[in-house]
């Protein structure tokens, strides 16, 4: 007997996850779905739900900015695809969201039927874009693919960590927040610049906020 598909919806907005279980299921009759509202909570999904077929991710959440979210997921998931949902509806970040891996994108104004049909094509191995967007844009810049690359290569604890080194704070700061010593920061930035080819943390921060995406207007990012 075939296994019933499962889907991880990542957003921390209540209603609008109820309106995307709504399509996926739709689009997926009897799919089991996991829900978690921040980065860290869709880690822990994608931790105990290793077998899970999609994952569709809002890109702005507690706990990632922009496109980091889905760079971080795509490098310690690498086989569980990534549908990026999202009210940021530019045309550059719908493309640019492929570029970094993944599998589709899907505007939170699309009716339900489209997002339904969009989520059963990717379940279906194909990749997904609005058809007006789809075939219009420029490719990612080598530059931007390495360092997409470099950021995917982060420990979970490295990635909490820049992320807060992105929010301005210091390492006292960041090792009250993570209940672990200052030296263990220390030792965690190290890595980070070592990884990220970059010789301070202001580099690093720089680097980071590349991926940044401004949040919608209707804050349903």
């Amino acid at each position: 007997m075939q296994l019933a598909q499962k889907i991880i919806i990542a957003d921390d907005h209540p209603l609008f996850r109820a309106a995307l279980k709504q399509a996926v299921t739709q689009a997926v009759p009897g799919v089991e779905i996991v829900e978690s509202d921040s980065l860290e909570a869709v880690q822990a999904a994608v931790d105990n739900h290793s077998d899970a077929d999609l994952v569709l991710l809002d890109l702005h959440m507690p706990g990632t900015n922009g496109f980091t979210g889905l760079v971080f997921l795509r490098g310690q998931n690498p086989g569980i695809p990534v549908v990026v949902v999202s009210g940021s509806e530019e045309p550059y970040v719908m493309k640019r969201a492929l570029d970094y891996g993944a599998s589709g994108f899907i505007p939170k104004s699309s009716p339900l039927d489209v997002i339904a049909d969009a989520i059963s094509a990717v379940l279906e191995g194909e990749e997904w874009l609005p058809q007006e967007i789809a075939d219009s844009l420029d490719d990612v810049t080598e530059e931007d693919q390495k360092f997409a690359n470099d950021l995917a290569s982060l420990t979970p604890q490295q990635f909490r960590v820049l992320t807060m080194l992105t929010e301005g704070l210091l390492n006292k700061q960041i090792a009250y927040e993570l209940n672990v010593s200052e030296a263990t920061i220390k030792a965690h930035v190290t890595a980070i610049l070592r990884k990220l080819g970059v010789h301070s943390r202001t580099q690093a921060v720089i680097q980071a906020q590349r991926l940044g995406v401004e949040p919608p207007k209707t804050e349903l990012g």
